[in-house]
């Protein structure tokens, strides 16, 4: 670092990022020529709380806990991941349930982060006629799953809930009005000189740099990796319905891998999402929607299996694995690991920032559509010795121990 390069901290706690996260930029006046990305702020143990319950179905809606978002993709792949190591088939018609509830989902998440997008550019206007936009689906996912938020609806097995002609016929009506009012939206994005003025050419990350980082989701699909868990390892209803990942180049003829071109993807995904929904009600068969709906015979299913599975769903933000181990004896999990697709979607932000401007840290990080609750874990770095260990349960629980003791001594 020479006398004209400043450090900058940026977050944890920073009006533009909408969760905890730490950058540390080297800049040289506004040149941003350095940067380090420090992590777990707001870890929550998750993983260990699923090992320590009473049952694993509990676990499914503890998974809903993981991102508020993403809250049908985490339980998916759990209780895929389940039904691997159980060997257990999943009836057709659940199937199809799920992949239509999966693209609600992708269709408010992507929403939601088109405003968000909006309001780090300063278009507020923007921000609030997506989100009023996003109100449909929003209303929609409520009639058909009871919850406007977390959901409820996957069970090991299968789904909770059918759907039946009325909410059929709900879905349907929304599918209409997104088909409506998506030329509106795509004008607002694609057609606005100066939202294409703020984004194109801003925080560029490569084919190469995307690969070698291992991008996931809209952010390596706008950058022409053609990756997606439902067109390469189709599960659900997607093999039926021809799934094919979509990349910029498809509307503009061009990859250039910048803000610009994750907007693009993105709202294409809403249009195709909408397509999927339309498929996917077209054929879905007749059937149960369980392979076993005795809820104490599932709960003795599990008590007595043995063994190890991997769950793989293409959540909004990208790819989402889920890795279970069960132990005879055990109804809860003997081991839970989650790799949520932010953990591979921050160290992209390296080669996105440098060269860039101050001005671009919001827009570039909001991007990649982080969730900093999916990514954190818990490691400690002993800088002086340049040694990394695990905080344990025990030193969790000791800690906090110390810390309700001093809270309760104040008050």
């Amino acid at each position: 670092m020479n006398d004209t390069t400043y450090t900058i901290p940026v977050g944890p706690v920073h009006p533009a990022l909408k969760e905890p996260i730490e950058l540390v930029l080297n800049v040289e006046g506004e040149k941003i020529v350095g940067v380090d990305v420090i992590c777990s702020q707001v870890h929550r143990g998750i993983e260990w709380l699923g090992m320590n319950r009473n049952n694993t179905v509990q676990n499914i809606y503890l998974s809903e806990r993981v991102c508020g978002i993403c809250n049908v993709c985490h339980p998916y792949c759990m209780v895929m991941a389940v039904e691997d190591a159980l060997g257990m088939e999943v009836p057709e018609r659940a199937n199809y349930i799920r992949t239509i509830v999966a693209e609600l989902e992708r269709i408010h998440s992507h929403l939601l982060w088109a405003g968000v997008a909006a309001h780090e550019i300063g278009f507020d206007t923007v921000f609030h006629y997506s989100w009023a936009l996003r109100e449909e689906i929003m209303d929609t996912i409520e009639y058909v799953t009871g919850n406007r938020v977390t959901k409820a609806i996957m069970m090991v097995g299968g789904v909770r809930r059918d759907i039946d002609k009325d909410r059929r016929e709900r879905i349907e009506k929304a599918m209409e009005y997104y088909l409506q009012h998506f030329h509106k939206i795509e004008d607002i994005f694609l057609h606005d000189k100066t939202i294409k003025m703020r984004t194109r050419n801003t925080g560029i990350l490569t084919k190469e740099d995307a690969l070698k980082l291992c991008a996931v989701g809209p952010l390596a699909r706008a950058s022409g990796v053609k990756k997606d868990v439902r067109q390469d390892m189709p599960y659900g209803a997607y093999a039926e319905l021809d799934m094919r990942a979509i990349t910029p180049d498809m509307y503009t003829g061009e990859i250039v891998g910048d803000v610009y071109d994750r907007i693009i993807v993105r709202l294409l995904e809403v249009k195709q999402s909408v397509e999927l929904i339309k498929g996917a009600l077209e054929n879905m068969p007749s059937g149960p929607i369980l392979s076993e709906k005795n809820y104490v015979k599932l709960l003795s299913i599990l008590k007595r299996a043995e063994g190890e599975g991997i769950g793989r769903v293409e959540a909004p933000r990208g790819e989402d694995i889920h890795y279970v181990r069960l132990e005879k004896g055990k109804e809860s999990f003997l081991s839970w690991k989650i790799r949520a697709p932010t953990y591979n979607n921050v160290l992209p932000w390296i080669p996105m920032l440098l060269g860039g401007e101050i001005a671009d840290v919001p827009i570039v990080a909001a991007s990649t559509d982080p969730c900093m609750s999916c990514l954190n874990r818990v490691t400690v770095v002993d800088e002086d010795k340049n040694k990394k260990y695990e905080i344990t349960k025990d030193y969790m629980h000791e800690q906090s121990l110390k810390k309700t003791r001093r809270l309760m001594r104040n008050e």
